[in-house]
């Protein structure tokens, strides 16, 4: 294999050395590689910048999170065809194709169709998969039409097209669809469990998916109910998304909590879809979309929460894995929201100008627990115990409101996990999960 590739899996194959017993001679005997389920884990917005400060607050300096127990890593490279930082249509649509894609796409290519696979193929890996019998499902803590689930089994000519997004979502026959976003689901006026209807269309989604076989599910309780004889599922946990994705100072004057406390956690969700599937083979795509959302607004609490259950639902894949180590995880994201850092805090009259100002020397803003109204800190964040049993105060500092192509890392654990090392690219999502589902590389090379 060469370093820096993304060649490894030209070989579908693996091969061994066999000595024939009598004979004295060695022949080369083809093992056909072993298949197993795949999780796509997306932290979206997530680089290691935001982990370490994940880090800092849950398990301290010197400890680790779930995060960290994910053995293989490799450098993200995430361009896409036209730019340096894709949008996150075009990152999804790259990850699920393996195809370099231009900013404007939604699971599709320059031509505005599917984009063509590694196996020669106008379909997603989850759509391949699905076509081969396995079980697929998406998860996101976002509206359904977020990209980074929805890319894997809809394509459309405009990320704005969310009528026909979540008509192909719910036609596209998948065994779990969990995610907000219910009036995308409903006829305009129509008025559901969590916010009335807005499609231009007439049609009726939640009903239609009734009529094709799916239980459709609204709560927490409701999901957590169910048992692996459920059949197919379609949760709808909330109006847009499971959480409040504006900035500290808005979120306070409207009383508003970062995350729906009624609506499921990215962890009971993703628990809930591996429980679901049974023992069948599957493919599995989760995003917890707040660590992107809220990266973007620069509300560092929101991100800090969004990140902690991020890695709770790690904790989760981790957990099933042990138990089914024939299962392949792999998380990463796309781009990098808000490009944060952290500044330890040290001394009286440091700490007194970093809060008092809001601004570091440089002028980028600095966030900690809350933000006053003069638009100063209100608290800095302070940090698990290190080994000595210290705790440490910080703070985060913004770069950008955008989206960035910065400190990103692939990682995973599992089968064929070992493969993820040195450099990966976007486009290597697909053939991965295609020689871990199929046991052979695209194209049956």
């Amino acid at each position: 294999m060469m370093r820096g590739s993304n060649s490894w899996w030209v070989s579908g194959a693996v091969y061994a050395v066999c000595a024939v017993t009598g004979w004295g001679v060695e022949s080369q005997v083809e093992q056909k590689a072993k298949k197993g389920s795949a999780i796509f884990y997306h932290v979206d917005g997530a680089g290691v910048a935001h982990w370490q400060m994940a880090r800092m607050l849950v398990a301290g300096p010197d400890g680790e999170i779930n995060w960290d127990h994910l053995p293989h890593i490799a450098i993200y490279r995430g361009h896409a065809e036209d730019t340096l930082t894709p949008s996150s249509n075009a990152g999804a649509t790259m990850h699920a194709y393996g195809s370099k894609v231009p900013y404007a796409a939604y699971g599709t290519d320059q031509e505005g169709k599917p984009p063509l696979s590694p196996a020669a193929r106008r379909k997603s890996i989850m759509q391949e998969a699905q076509e081969r019998g396995l079980a697929v499902g998406v998860v996101n803590t976002g509206g359904a039409t977020e990209p980074g689930t929805a890319c894997f089994l809809t394509s459309v000519p405009d990320r704005g097209s969310s009528d026909e997004i979540v008509a192909q979502l719910v036609e596209s026959g998948a065994d779990v669809i969990l995610a907000g976003g219910e009036p995308t689901f409903l006829p305009a006026g129509k008025k559901g469990k969590h916010g009335v209807g807005v499609r231009k269309d007439g049609r009726n989604l939640i009903e239609e998916a009734r009529t094709a076989g799916y239980r459709v599910i609204f709560t927490r309780k409701e999901l957590n109910a169910l048992g692996k004889d459920a059949g197919k599922v379609l949760g709808i946990f909330a109006e847009d998304d499971t959480f409040n994705d504006e900035s500290e100072e808005k979120l306070a004057a409207s009383g508003l909590p970062n995350y729906d406390p009624a609506a499921p956690t990215v962890a009971e969700m993703t628990s809930a879809a591996l429980r679901l599937f049974g023992d069948r083979q599957f493919l599995l795509v989760v995003e917890e979309e707040g660590a992107d959302n809220f990266g973007n607004a620069n509300n560092a609490a929101g991100t800090l929460e969004a990140l902690v259950r991020a890695d709770q639902g790690l904790g989760v894949i981790l957990d099933y894995i042990g138990k089914h180590p024939d299962t392949l995880v792999l998380t990463c994201a796309d781009s990098e929201a808000g490009d944060p850092d952290v500044v330890g805090l040290r001394g009286a009259s440091f700490e007194r100008a970093m809060m008092e100002s809001g601004k570091d020397g440089n002028g980028a803003p600095v966030d900690g627990a809350g933000r006053t109204a003069e638009g100063g800190v209100a608290k800095p964040f302070v940090s698990a115990p290190d080994r000595a049993g210290k705790k440490h105060r910080f703070v985060v500092v913004w770069g950008t409101g955008m989206d960035t192509s910065g400190a990103i890392v692939a990682r995973a654990a599992g089968l064929n996990a070992e493969k993820v090392q040195g450099t990966f690219d976007n486009t290597a999502v697909y053939p991965l999960f295609y020689e871990t589902l199929f046991g052979e590389a695209p194209g049956g090379k």
